[in-house]
């Protein structure tokens, strides 16, 4: 009730909201800060004035308010001094109590007492320091810099001492300790800070300083002796480089050799051994050894893998054109390129550019018994599947092997076995390659070895026959004048694909040539009969040409009559009006002017004319009542028609086809999808034939009275 009295505003009987702002509850929506909305651009014309990034920099500069500086404080006696030193340690002490794991806020606390010349309190700041953080080499560092400074020099070895004991590992700290007793000659306590540092076996930084520490003090001995360790410890080729170059330097020839040898047996098979070999070869050239440098070189090139060899090859060969003649420079390019195909083919062996591009570089070379091993160990890597894709390369190295031993060994026995062995290599049951049976017969044939050629070919057609060793065996054989051999090879071609139009086509044209007329036709008439052809209106176009030649027309007219049983093709039609139209006109134009006016001639002529017109009145009346729906051939059709009539001159009647010519006319038809609706339209020409406008009238009036019985019906129901 006290909260219902105290509601600001409102109606006293009313029960405060659970949002209501005067008892300070307020919801998410009452807190929710609603910011103006963003109007739109209406002008989005570039303003006349453009405020640049400069003018909004230097307006914000000048309306920046001027920094509070504190005012400098004066010290004048020691009251104030003792004064400003207890606040400021007091500062100190509380910062390094908040942060007492920051090591600059111990390091400033420590300068600061420096400055004050306090030194007994700021070393006590760095070892309460050194309690918090013993393993930052920094404050090592900074603590010792301090008693450096400060001229404290045992305080600095007792800092030194112990830094370097509890961190060994930081060179840093080595390092300043051993400058530190150098800066005060104390040359045998920076050879123990050494021998000390050697003892944690550290890396080849902390080596090469103890060596040029004892040279700057000509202590070569000393440093030869370090050398050895160093060599021991970290036996690499840099390190024993390093170690051969300082004897060189020195003029000890013979010590240098020494240390490339004992490095070259120690590190023959390193991964950098390469590094190692080029350097030791160029000792050598610079002492004018110029053969121990060419062994090095090629004992290297047999030892390092070719990955890894790139610049021994290329020092190698500018080594050989600077000091070698013609044929080492031949020989250290050939060495290099055979050395990066050796690697190619050691990682894929199946690699056949690879071996393509070996066996060139051999075949140049022109060393015979190279060539073979390469081939022979190309060739030994059969394709691991026995799919022609993966054969199809890979073959080409035995064609090459086959054709290197014939033409560039002249070796006609290594040549055939090469064949022989590659097709028995071939799984002829799943694939085969006519390119090799072919070849191996040529070459018997080169050979004047016809039996074996005959042999070749017809095991080819007996295991693996194929249309192209077929065509090559029976063109060997027509070559030869062998034609009854030909029959046979044209018997087993079409018993081995009965559906081959080519094969039909050359064997009656093998019996037109030979004037075997009769056998020329039964062997069309098979070919026809076939259920299945490739392609039959090549063969039936032949078949007619052929009648044609023979002047047999009234078989060449039973020949369209039966292609018209099988297929009413537009060009069918024309082909036999355009044969009606010529049948009988061979030779007649040689013949004088003067015999087309004879009476017989133009009777003939009309003939042809009627026989012509005929076939295409019946192709019109095929197309106009069998196939309606093919308007274009129909349009096509009248068009040829019209054209033959003109040809015809006077006999010809073009008013007969004009009559039943069609119009065009643009129609749209639905695209449609594959759902079955329609997404758009496209036009196409539409022909409108004559004898369709006299039938429309009839049409509308079945159409009306079909809409009509069907509503008729829908109605009954």
């Amino acid at each position: 009730m006290a909260l219902t009295a105290s509601g600001g505003g409102g109606d006293p009987t009313k029960a405060p909201s659970a949002s209501d702002p005067s008892l300070g509850f307020l919801t998410k929506r009452d807190t929710e800060v609603k910011l103006p909305r963003a109007t739109r651009v209406k002008n989005k014309t570039p303003a006349p004035i453009q405020i640049t990034a400069e003018q909004i920099l230097r307006e914000a500069r000048e309306r920046q308010e001027p920094e509070i500086r504190p005012p400098k404080q004066k010290i004048t006696d020691p009251h104030e001094l003792s004064e400003y030193r207890l606040r400021k340690r007091k500062e100190f002490e509380d910062v390094i109590r908040r942060v007492r794991w920051s090591v600059s806020a111990w390091v400033k606390y420590a300068r600061w007492e420096e400055q004050q010349l306090d030194f007994a309190r700021a070393r006590s700041v760095y070892e309460r320091a050194l309690d918090v953080a013993h393993r930052d080499h920094t404050l090592w560092l900074k603590y010792a810099e301090f008693e450096m400074r400060n001229r404290f020099v045992n305080h600095a070895r007792n800092v030194w001492d112990r830094a370097v004991s509890l961190l060994p590992r930081v060179d840093q700290l080595w390092y300043k300790y051993i400058h530190m007793e150098e800066l005060l000659g104390a040359v045998a306590n920076a050879r123990q800070v050494f021998e000390r540092w050697m003892a944690w076996r550290p890396d080849t930084a902390g080596w090469n300083s103890y060596i040029k520490f004892e040279l700057r003090y000509g202590e070569v001995e000393r440093a030869r002796a370090i050398y050895e360790r160093f060599v021991a410890e970290h036996p690499r080729p840099d390190t024993f480089i390093r170690y051969a170059k300082f004897e060189m330097k020195r003029g000890e020839v013979e010590r240098a050799r020494r240390v490339y040898e004992r490095a070259a047996d120690l590190l023959a098979d390193d991964e950098d051994a390469e590094v190692l070999f080029v350097a030791f070869a160029e000792f050598e050239e610079r002492c004018r050894e110029v053969e121990r440098a060419r062994a090095i070189y090629k004992y290297a090139l047999d030892r390092v893998p070719k990955g890894r060899a790139e610049e021994l090859y290329r020092k190698f060969l500018a080594f050989e054109k600077q000091f070698g003649d013609r044929e080492g420079i031949e020989d250290a390019i050939v060495g290099k390129r055979r050395f990066q195909y050796e690697d190619e083919v050691r990682k894929n062996p199946l690699n056949y550019d690879s071996w393509f591009d070996y066996i060139r570089l051999e075949e140049s070379v022109g060393n015979k018994d190279r060539i073979r091993e390469v081939y022979e160990r190309a060739i030994a890597n059969v394709p691991p599947a026995e799919e022609k894709r993966y054969w199809q390369r890979y073959i080409y190295l035995w064609i090459n092997y086959a054709l290197y031993e014939e033409l560039d060994a002249n070796d006609m026995e290594r040549t055939r076995e090469v064949y022989k062995e590659c097709l028995k290599l071939i799984p002829h049951k799943k694939f085969t390659f006519a390119k090799m049976w072919l070849m191996a017969a040529q070459f018997e044939i080169r050979q004047r070895n016809l039996k074996a050629a005959r042999q070749i070919l017809g095991n080819a057609i007996g295991m693996a026959p194929k249309g192209k060793i077929f065509k090559k065996y029976i063109e060997i054989e027509l070559y030869l004048g062998n034609f009854d051999r030909c029959r046979t090879l044209y018997e087993k071609y079409i018993e081995w694909s009965p559906a081959n139009c080519y094969a039909w086509r050359k064997y009656a044209e093998l019996e037109k040539n030979l004037s075997e007329t009769d056998r020329a036709r039964s062997i069309y008439e098979l070919a026809i009969a076939q259920p299945a052809l490739d392609t039959p209106e090549v063969l039936w176009k032949e078949y007619l040409q052929f009648e044609i030649d023979e002047s047999e027309f009234e078989r060449a007219r039973e020949l369209y009559e039966r292609l018209l049983q099988r297929t009413k093709h537009l060009k069918v039609w024309i082909s036999f009006a355009e044969f009606e139209a010529s049948a009988g006109l061979s030779g007649e134009d040689s013949e004088g002017e003067e015999k087309k006016n004879e009476v017989g001639y133009q009777e003939q002529q009309m003939e042809r004319v009627k026989k012509c017109r005929a076939i295409f009145e019946r192709a019109f009346d095929y197309f106009r009542t069998s196939a309606p729906e093919l308007k274009e051939e129909r349009a096509m059709l009248l068009e040829e028609w019209l054209n033959k009539e003109v040809s015809f001159g006077d006999l010809g009647d073009v008013s007969l086809v004009q009559k039943k010519a069609p119009r065009k006319v643009k129609r749209k038809r639905p695209i449609p999808t594959e759902d079955g609706s329609t997404i758009a339209y496209e036009e196409y020409i539409d022909y409108i034939f004559p004898d369709e406008v006299a039938l429309a009238p009839n049409l509308k009036i079945l159409e009306a009275a079909y809409k009509w019985k069907k509503q008729k019906t829908g109605n009954d129901g």
